[in-house]
Parts: C-alpha cells; sequence; structure tokens
C-alpha cells in the first residue's frame, strides 16, 4: 500500500447512483425469502432477485386495486401499530 493517498478530488455517497424512480431503503426480510427469490432466479438461468422482488410487490399492490399510495399509508398504519 502507499504510504499517502490523495483524496482531494474523491467524492461522498454511493458508488453506483440509484437510477431516477428508485429509492435505496434497507429492509429485513426472512432468510427463507430472499433463499426463495434467489432460487427462483437460479432456476431462470441468471437475474436479480432484487427485480423479482419489486416485480413480486408491484403485482401485489396491484392486484390489491388500491393505489400505490393507500396501500403504502395502510401498511405504515398497521407497523405503527405494532410499535404503539
Amino acid at each position: 500500500m502507499k504510504e499517502e493517498y490523495d483524496f482531494s478530488k474523491g467524492k461522498r455517497g454511493a458508488v453506483n447512483p440509484v437510477p431516477m424512480g428508485k429509492t435505496r431503503i434497507t429492509i429485513r426480510l426472512d432468510d427463507e425469502v430472499i433463499d426463495w427469490f434467489r432460487h427462483k432466479v437460479e432456476i431462470q438461468g441468471g437475474g436479480n432477485y432484487q427485480t423479482m422482488i419489486n416485480q413480486a410487490l408491484r403485482e401485489y399492490v396491484f392486484m390489491q386495486g388500491e393505489h400505490l399510495e393507500q396501500v403504502i399509508r395502510r401498511v405504515v398504519r398497521e407497523e405503527l401499530q405494532n410499535y404503539g
């Protein structure tokens, strides 16, 4: 390793910028859920399990017949009740 590094042109933030229309979040999911999606991606011969989770959530929201904002508000209320 070098004894001295020049970070004068360094920038803070994510290495890969988040694309428009996407939001980076931290979410805790059960290991079994993650394993299931990873297995599905593997069976398909590749892809991204996070994209598959996103699609599953979109389909769920669509099937509810509610606007996304209504679903988010309802879920947040339900979760806040668990901590209240």
